[in-house]
């Protein structure tokens, strides 16, 4: 298995980056490629998942090891793919993910694409109890807090994406701003969408 890919990064695309190793582009599958924006043309080393099955060879990227254990995880669940683990991983904080199994919240999990009640209660049956090693989670009241306010912020994005969209600018241009976009609940839609703005315009 290819556990890894240490090379120079040479092409961001909307699904995947492209790392170039002694001659050789290896084309790698992310749930958010532009996470390695800051790397364009530098050397850069991604965990990488090498899935196999008798018609398809494909590498998967992660920016650390945590998403990638979690995405092996998620795969191992009857009813998910690579293509849903990664929809998952687009914009899940691992921690909170891993919190929501524990707490066998069914609401946060099936607020991701492709996740219904069936798959979520799924999700939660295969791996309650598998991930915590991990990860340090507690259910104490301010977890519940630290997830409501995650929750928010993510719904702030999704109304700030969903703006951007409608002044014409392109998934491809609103992913590439994603990873510098505060990720913050005391802070406003509004404010999300001018940072945005003020981003893109650079570009």
């Amino acid at each position: 298995m290819i556990a890894y890919i240490k090379g120079n990064l040479t092409y961001i695309q909307d699904e995947s980056v492209i790392v170039e190793v002694q001659g050789i582009g290896y084309e790698i599958i992310c749930a958010n490629p532009f996470v390695f924006q800051h790397l364009l043309n530098k050397e850069v080393l991604i965990s990488t998942y090498h899935y196999v099955r008798e018609d398809i060879q494909v590498l998967y990227g992660f920016k650390d090891e945590d998403q990638k254990y979690l995405f092996t995880k998620l795969i191992s669940v009857s009813g998910i793919g690579p293509k849903g683990a990664l929809a998952v991983l687009g914009t899940v904080n691992v921690a909170d993910f891993v919190g929501a199994i524990e707490r066998e919240d069914d609401k946060y999990l099936t607020s991701f694409p492709g996740v219904g009640k069936k798959t979520a209660r799924q999700i939660i049956l295969d791996l309650k109890g598998k991930l915590t090693t991990m990860i340090s989670i507690s259910s104490t009241d301010s977890d519940h807090e630290l997830h409501k306010e995650a929750n928010q912020n993510l719904a702030q994005l999704d109304e700030a994406k969903e703006a951007l969209k409608a002044l014409g600018y392109s998934d491809r241009e609103i992913k590439s701003v994603l990873p510098n976009l505060p990720n913050d609940e005391n802070i406003s839609t509004d404010t999300i969408i001018r940072k945005a703005l003020a981003l893109l315009m650079k570009n």
